[in-house]
């Protein structure tokens, strides 16, 4: 499930806050993250909107006085932001409010629960929304495709 989020967090982050200027890519990374918890089979607490939240403090305190940099950073947090939303997390009260829902471990994270199906029907729909984003932010075009790889920058004209 891994377009799910690598296609959609991006996209999601495009349209709400039409920056040009946000790294895309790590967008795209903040929003895999969580998914490090399936690989490990370990509680990391990246599911949870207490370990959003850490995360955009840690970026905000280390990143004192370095604007560009912070401008950089916050994709991450925002990445794991729009995971818990695309995941679907904030339907389990449990894992979403952890720890102030109680210090134990929490349910497993909604991707456990998945048949293969569901996983297949997301992914598809993913690929397909690839493709609108391909055309909607005109990354047919070199430059522009070289911009969001190299900057992890979208093309200024394309989010009016």
């Amino acid at each position: 499930m891994l377009l799910w989020f690598v296609v959609l967090a991006p996209i999601m982050v495009a349209e709400v806050f039409r920056s040009p200027m946000v790294d895309y890519r790590l967008v795209a990374l903040g929003s895999l993250l969580p998914m490090l918890d399936l690989a490990t089979g370990t509680f990391s607490g990246l599911h949870t909107l207490a370990g959003s939240v850490a995360a955009l403090g840690v970026v905000m305190l280390g990143t004192m006085r370095r604007r560009l940099v912070r401008r950089r950073l916050l994709g991450v947090p925002i990445g794991l932001f729009c995971h818990l939303v695309l995941d679907g997390t904030w339907t389990r009260t449990k894992l979403f409010w952890w720890p102030a829902s109680g210090w134990a471990r929490p349910e497993n994270p909604p991707e456990q629960g998945r048949s293969p199906t569901i996983w297949l029907v997301m992914e598809l729909a993913a690929a397909a929304l690839a493709a609108w984003a391909w055309r909607r932010y005109g990354l047919a075009q070199a430059e522009s495709r070289q911009l969001l790889v190299r900057r992890g920058h979208l093309n200024r004209g394309v989010l009016k």
